[in-house]
């Protein structure tokens, strides 16, 4: 799966990466406008679906969603350093409009959402949360997108680096992502080879990891397709891919087990948007096309 992004400006966090500083500032250094979030029309609501929302989450007319906003292109916070904004957050907000609510977003460390979910602190988590065994056991799981993993190092790639040759360097990663236990593999294949095994930086925002790439701190990253992608159009030149994606897997929302029929609901609303086409309008806005599905399935093998 490639998947190509638009060259507008990062914000906040992200757009610090491009400079190597913390903090926000309305421009990169090409200097063009921060990106765009929203969709053209309101959405309308579902009256069936939305009467598959239990009554607790419907009641107040707010759907409440927890997300880490530091996951660009999916969720990321805008130039004003509050307004959580992405692909994902559009999507999410189509789904709540579907749902006849009005979403909620409310950012929190990536670690911490899907527990949130389980105890009613968020009544839908979506941050771009790969599909897997573990999620599933805590949290049903509604698909749609899909994205693989890839790798980023400085341009030019000094070190040599590839996924499948890391050993001895200094890689960085989110803390909590699939990415973890996949270079925590990886660091042990050096050692069991006799080689010097990988050293992994853990951060709990994804634009830390890349900041630590960026800067030369760390030899090499990975993450999700799209936001290796993301990452590598808004440095400036200053990172590329290595190697090629693999293991693609379906982000998916992450719901509550035990609520009636509000998984459905929610898998209802996603194959809605995908059927009236709004959800590849939101899908082509952000330029991650490329990773559309055509089918919603509520905890996907």
């Amino acid at each position: 799966m490639r998947i190509n992004f638009r060259t507008t400006s990062v914000a906040a966090g992200a757009l610090a990466l491009a400079v190597g500083i913390a903090g926000c500032s309305s421009s990169d250094d090409t200097g063009s406008e921060p990106a765009a979030s929203g969709t053209a029309a309101a959405i309308a609501k579902d009256d069936a679906l939305a009467a598959l929302v239990p009554a607790e989450v419907a009641a107040d007319g707010v759907l409440t969603i927890g997300t880490d906003a530091s996951y660009a292109p999916g969720q990321f916070l805008d130039v004003d350093g509050e307004t959580i904004i992405g692909f994902d957050v559009d999507l999410a907000k189509a789904v709540a409009q579907v749902l006849g609510l009005e979403a909620q977003m409310e950012n929190a460390p990536f670690g911490s959402l899907v527990e949130g979910v389980k105890t009613g602190k968020y009544e839908l988590g979506a941050s771009s949360f790969t599909i897997n065994a573990e999620r599933q056991l805590q949290v049903d799981m509604v698909s749609y997108f899909l994205a693989g993993t890839s790798w980023a190092v400085a341009t030019g790639n000094p070190m040599q680096i590839t996924p499948d040759d890391a050993c001895g360097k200094v890689v960085a990663v989110q803390r909590d992502t699939v990415q973890v236990a996949d270079i925590e593999a990886r660091s042990q294949a050096c050692v069991d080879a006799g080689k010097p095994e990988i050293t992994i930086e853990q951060f709990q925002a994804q634009s830390d990891a890349t900041a630590a790439v960026v800067t030369g701190k760390d030899d090499a990253m990975l993450a999700d397709s799209p936001v290796v992608a993301y990452a590598i159009a808004q440095t400036g030149g200053k990172l590329e891919q290595v190697g090629e994606i693999y293991e693609a897997a379906p982000y998916g929302y992450a719901v509550p087990k035990d609520q009636g029929d509000y998984t459905q609901a929610v898998q209802g609303a996603v194959q809605k948007l995908i059927e009236d086409g709004t959800y590849l309008d939101i899908l082509t806005l952000w330029g991650v096309q490329g990773g559309a599905v055509t089918t919603s399935e509520v905890n996907p093998a």
